[in-house]
């Protein structure tokens, strides 16, 4: 695998991600960044929307020395991966290509998978291209499976889905300016944290993939999301490796979405926390001990 240069972090950022960095192309004209460290068993840490490999960094720390070979990946669009060439580019089946295409490159197999938010339908589904390639999974606060028939759209979803939530991403820097409201502990992502994330998308130009990615959450169910959301859902409930869930019960969003899960995995070990959306940030040693139980399952 040819592996190209990463870009440059300015210092106080490059302090907060002491790992090797390295770019993947994983189609002509788009590489995606990815973070790595350790040696060992594959673990593929896929993050959501608006944030980057960075959000996995304390449970990488957790990790350390165990025997992983720890992969964090930042989504096309986002982080330091490359910008598509036109918007539209962004959708499930594309995202899910790219990732896979990446986990080819990096010869990845018996791995580890784990996914929270965007990165859950997105990594599972590249997975799924890759028959036995995932041995064990993660599932954090993440939607594996159609909305239901009739379901609403959240107001969240349905601001950033319009031409306002597009001026707000790109001019006011929302909703990555302001991810400490998904929070248990808002205090949680604040200071350097809350700077780190926004610093990849603080240009006006550039940072489309934030309201893209709200764009493709289903609004009804004709979305071509849906479609693909479901191959996720049958891929998992046929899955036989072991499997755990770790939620942030104080997620507004997906707070409530964990026993839906624990139906599609009824094997899996359980853990509800007070954390928020980006739970990483609250309960990583409680992600840690998930990661190793799978790992000493499979």
């Amino acid at each position: 695998m040819n592996r190209l240069p990463p870009p440059e972090l300015p210092s106080w950022l490059d302090a907060m991600v002491p790992f090797t960095r390295y770019r993947v192309e994983v189609v002509p004209g788009l590489a995606v960044h990815v973070m790595e460290q350790g040696e060992g068993r594959p673990i593929v840490l896929f993050h959501g929307n608006p944030t980057w490999g960075f959000l996995y960094r304390k449970v990488v720390a957790d990790l350390l020395g165990e025997g992983f070979r720890l992969i964090m990946p930042d989504l096309v669009g986002l982080g330091f991966s490359d910008r598509p060439a036109a918007v539209e580019d962004h959708s499930l089946e594309n995202h899910s290509r790219w990732m896979a295409a990446l986990l080819e490159r990096l010869e990845v197999e018996n791995a580890i998978a784990v996914v929270q938010d965007w990165g859950g339908p997105i990594g599972i589904h590249a997975f799924s291209r890759l028959p036995g390639r995932m041995t064990a999974v993660v599932v954090m606060n993440t939607l594996l499976a159609p909305p239901k028939p009739g379901f609403k759209p959240t107001t969240f979803h349905r601001v950033f889905s319009t031409r306002f939530g597009n001026w707000l991403s790109r001019y006011a820097g929302l909703p990555q300016r302001a991810l400490g409201f998904a929070q248990g502990d808002r205090k949680s992502i604040s200071g350097e944290v809350a700077r780190a994330y926004a610093y990849p998308l603080s240009r006006k130009r550039g940072n489309e993939a934030v309201a893209a990615l709200v764009r493709m959450v289903a609004d009804d169910m004709e979305h071509p999301t849906v479609a693909l959301q479901g191959e996720v859902r049958d891929y998992l409930m046929r899955f036989e490796g072991p499997a755990a869930l770790v939620w942030g019960s104080r997620d507004p969003v997906l707070g409530r979405l964990a026993r839906r899960h624990q139906r599609m995995l009824p094997e899996a070990r359980v853990t509800i926390t007070d954390a928020g959306h980006f739970l990483q940030e609250e309960v990583p040693g409680e992600i840690a001990d998930a990661i190793r139980f799978v790992a000493g399952e499979s």
